[in-house]
Protein backbone atom coordinates (compact mmCIF):
# COMPACT_ATOMS: atom_id res chain seq x y z
CA UNK A 1 0.00 0.00 0.00
CA UNK A 2 1.62 3.50 -1.17
CA UNK A 3 0.95 6.42 1.30
CA UNK A 4 -0.99 8.30 -1.80
CA UNK A 5 -3.82 4.79 -1.29
CA UNK A 6 -3.88 5.13 2.01
CA UNK A 7 -4.41 8.49 2.79
CA UNK A 8 -7.29 8.02 -0.30
CA UNK A 9 -9.01 5.32 1.57
CA UNK A 10 -8.70 7.14 5.19
CA UNK A 11 -10.60 10.36 3.56
CA UNK A 12 -12.97 8.10 1.87
CA UNK A 13 -13.90 6.22 5.10
CA UNK A 14 -14.00 8.63 7.20
CA UNK A 15 -15.93 10.90 5.42
CA UNK A 16 -18.38 8.18 4.90
CA UNK A 17 -18.48 7.51 8.65
CA UNK A 18 -18.75 11.31 9.18
CA UNK A 19 -22.01 11.50 7.42
CA UNK A 20 -23.32 8.39 8.98
CA UNK A 21 -23.04 9.74 12.40
CA UNK A 22 -24.38 13.00 12.08
CA UNK A 23 -27.54 10.96 10.67
CA UNK A 24 -27.44 9.03 13.73
CA UNK A 25 -27.24 11.15 16.17
CA UNK A 26 -30.03 13.07 14.95
CA UNK A 27 -32.27 10.35 15.03
CA UNK A 28 -30.62 8.72 18.18
CA UNK A 29 -31.01 9.49 21.72
CA UNK A 30 -27.35 9.64 21.78
CA UNK A 31 -24.40 11.64 20.10
CA UNK A 32 -22.44 10.09 17.61
CA UNK A 33 -19.13 11.40 17.07
CA UNK A 34 -15.67 9.48 14.64
CA UNK A 35 -13.21 9.23 17.66
CA UNK A 36 -10.30 8.53 14.66
CA UNK A 37 -9.59 6.84 11.93
CA UNK A 38 -6.42 5.04 9.93
CA UNK A 39 -4.89 2.88 7.35
CA UNK A 40 -2.49 0.52 8.15
CA UNK A 41 -1.14 -3.21 6.54
CA UNK A 42 -1.65 -5.93 8.50
CA UNK A 43 -1.72 -9.75 8.40
CA UNK A 44 -4.62 -11.31 10.64
CA UNK A 45 -1.99 -11.97 13.34
CA UNK A 46 -0.16 -8.94 13.63
CA UNK A 47 -4.09 -7.67 14.38
CA UNK A 48 -4.74 -9.83 16.79
CA UNK A 49 -1.04 -9.03 18.45
CA UNK A 50 -2.33 -5.18 18.23
CA UNK A 51 -5.44 -6.09 19.39
CA UNK A 52 -4.51 -7.51 22.62
CA UNK A 53 -2.06 -5.38 23.84
CA UNK A 54 -4.30 -2.37 23.21
CA UNK A 55 -7.94 -4.08 24.68
CA UNK A 56 -6.62 -6.23 27.05
CA UNK A 57 -8.34 -9.09 25.32
CA UNK A 58 -11.89 -9.65 26.34
CA UNK A 59 -14.78 -10.16 24.35
CA UNK A 60 -16.69 -8.84 21.61
CA UNK A 61 -20.18 -8.74 19.67
CA UNK A 62 -19.44 -7.78 15.89
CA UNK A 63 -22.01 -7.25 13.05
CA UNK A 64 -19.49 -8.98 9.90
CA UNK A 65 -20.48 -8.36 6.46
CA UNK A 66 -18.51 -9.62 3.23
CA UNK A 67 -18.86 -8.35 -0.35
CA UNK A 68 -17.99 -10.83 -3.38
CA UNK A 69 -17.24 -9.93 -6.71
CA UNK A 70 -14.19 -8.50 -8.67
CA UNK A 71 -13.35 -6.33 -5.49
CA UNK A 72 -13.88 -8.34 -2.29
CA UNK A 73 -13.76 -7.15 1.11
CA UNK A 74 -14.70 -8.05 4.03
CA UNK A 75 -16.15 -5.43 7.27
CA UNK A 76 -16.81 -5.78 10.80
CA UNK A 77 -18.16 -3.46 13.04
CA UNK A 78 -17.26 -4.74 16.72
CA UNK A 79 -18.99 -3.62 19.76
CA UNK A 80 -18.35 -4.36 23.57
CA UNK A 81 -21.49 -6.60 24.83
CA UNK A 82 -20.98 -4.97 28.21
CA UNK A 83 -22.65 -1.92 26.93
CA UNK A 84 -25.27 -2.92 25.74
CA UNK A 85 -27.23 -0.68 28.32
CA UNK A 86 -25.88 2.58 26.47
CA UNK A 87 -25.97 1.42 23.55
CA UNK A 88 -29.39 0.39 23.31
CA UNK A 89 -30.23 3.69 25.37
CA UNK A 90 -28.01 6.08 23.13
CA UNK A 91 -30.12 4.33 20.09
CA UNK A 92 -33.26 3.68 20.91
CA UNK A 93 -34.03 6.15 23.81
CA UNK A 94 -34.55 3.08 26.43
CA UNK A 95 -31.91 0.47 28.18
CA UNK A 96 -32.01 -3.40 27.69
CA UNK A 97 -30.69 -5.02 30.47
CA UNK A 98 -27.08 -6.33 30.91
CA UNK A 99 -26.81 -10.18 30.49
CA UNK A 100 -24.45 -12.74 30.52
CA UNK A 101 -24.82 -13.14 26.84
CA UNK A 102 -26.57 -11.46 24.30
CA UNK A 103 -30.20 -12.27 23.30
CA UNK A 104 -32.24 -12.26 20.25
CA UNK A 105 -33.70 -8.69 20.62
CA UNK A 106 -29.99 -7.22 21.54
CA UNK A 107 -28.19 -9.21 18.88
CA UNK A 108 -31.10 -7.75 16.21
CA UNK A 109 -29.94 -4.25 17.62
CA UNK A 110 -26.27 -4.74 17.12
CA UNK A 111 -27.37 -5.70 13.40
CA UNK A 112 -28.98 -3.15 13.09
CA UNK A 113 -26.34 -0.45 14.04
CA UNK A 114 -23.87 -2.38 12.13
CA UNK A 115 -26.08 -2.45 8.84
CA UNK A 116 -26.14 1.30 9.18
CA UNK A 117 -22.65 1.69 9.52
CA UNK A 118 -21.41 -0.46 6.88
CA UNK A 119 -23.63 0.45 4.22
CA UNK A 120 -22.52 3.87 4.52
CA UNK A 121 -18.88 2.59 4.31
CA UNK A 122 -19.95 0.15 1.31
CA UNK A 123 -22.36 3.26 -0.43
CA UNK A 124 -19.14 5.47 -0.47
CA UNK A 125 -16.38 3.13 -1.53
CA UNK A 126 -19.47 2.07 -4.66
CA UNK A 127 -20.10 5.84 -5.46
CA UNK A 128 -16.41 6.41 -5.67
CA UNK A 129 -15.61 3.39 -8.00
CA UNK A 130 -19.09 3.65 -9.83
CA UNK A 131 -19.49 0.05 -9.05
CA UNK A 132 -22.55 -1.92 -7.40
CA UNK A 133 -21.44 -3.92 -4.43
CA UNK A 134 -23.75 -6.45 -2.62
CA UNK A 135 -22.77 -7.72 1.07
CA UNK A 136 -23.98 -10.44 2.24
CA UNK A 137 -26.52 -10.79 5.21
CA UNK A 138 -25.15 -9.20 8.46
CA UNK A 139 -23.81 -12.14 10.91
CA UNK A 140 -23.80 -11.22 14.41
CA UNK A 141 -21.03 -12.85 16.43
CA UNK A 142 -20.24 -12.97 19.98
CA UNK A 143 -16.53 -14.08 21.47
CA UNK A 144 -12.99 -12.96 21.87
CA UNK A 145 -11.34 -10.63 20.09
CA UNK A 146 -8.49 -13.05 18.28
CA UNK A 147 -12.15 -14.84 16.90
CA UNK A 148 -13.50 -12.12 15.69
CA UNK A 149 -10.11 -11.43 14.31
CA UNK A 150 -10.10 -14.54 12.29
CA UNK A 151 -13.57 -14.38 11.28
CA UNK A 152 -12.75 -11.15 8.82
CA UNK A 153 -9.87 -12.50 7.57
CA UNK A 154 -11.33 -15.71 6.75
CA UNK A 155 -12.24 -14.90 3.31
CA UNK A 156 -9.12 -12.76 2.29
CA UNK A 157 -6.59 -15.38 3.34
CA UNK A 158 -5.25 -15.18 7.05
CA UNK A 159 -1.37 -15.11 6.52
CA UNK A 160 -1.77 -12.83 3.67
CA UNK A 161 -1.07 -8.68 4.45
CA UNK A 162 -3.78 -6.38 3.40
CA UNK A 163 -4.76 -2.76 3.92
CA UNK A 164 -6.80 -2.45 6.76
CA UNK A 165 -8.63 0.12 7.73
CA UNK A 166 -9.64 1.06 11.11
CA UNK A 167 -12.63 3.43 12.33
CA UNK A 168 -13.53 4.16 16.24
CA UNK A 169 -16.92 5.61 16.90
CA UNK A 170 -17.84 6.77 20.28
CA UNK A 171 -21.37 7.12 21.73
CA UNK A 172 -22.19 9.38 23.96
CA UNK A 173 -25.71 9.02 26.20
CA UNK A 174 -25.63 11.24 29.30
CA UNK A 175 -22.22 10.76 31.22
CA UNK A 176 -21.88 7.15 29.44
CA UNK A 177 -18.93 7.02 26.85
CA UNK A 178 -19.28 3.62 24.57
CA UNK A 179 -16.75 2.89 21.67
CA UNK A 180 -17.29 0.60 18.96
CA UNK A 181 -14.63 -0.10 15.95
CA UNK A 182 -15.37 -0.47 12.07
CA UNK A 183 -12.92 -2.96 10.63
CA UNK A 184 -12.31 -3.16 7.15
CA UNK A 185 -9.68 -5.07 4.81
CA UNK A 186 -8.99 -3.52 1.72
CA UNK A 187 -7.69 -5.58 -1.51
CA UNK A 188 -4.53 -4.35 -3.51
CA UNK A 189 -7.04 -3.99 -6.54
CA UNK A 190 -9.61 -1.69 -5.14
CA UNK A 191 -6.87 0.07 -4.22
CA UNK A 192 -5.54 0.65 -6.90
CA UNK A 193 -8.92 1.40 -8.43
CA UNK A 194 -9.36 4.56 -6.01
CA UNK A 195 -6.05 5.43 -6.49
CA UNK A 196 -7.07 5.82 -10.14
CA UNK A 197 -9.90 7.51 -9.90
CA UNK A 198 -8.81 9.90 -7.38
Amino acid sequence: MDSKAGKILERIVATSLEKCVSKLSRISAGKWSVAGAQVSCRSMEEAVREHASSSGGGTGAAVYFEVRGEYAFTSMVIFRPADIETISRGFLGFSFSKLPNLNQAQELLLSELGNIVANALISSLSNTLKRSFLPSAPKCVQGETSFLLETLWASPGRSEKYSLVTVMLDLQCGDQVTRSEVLTIIPENMEAALAAVL
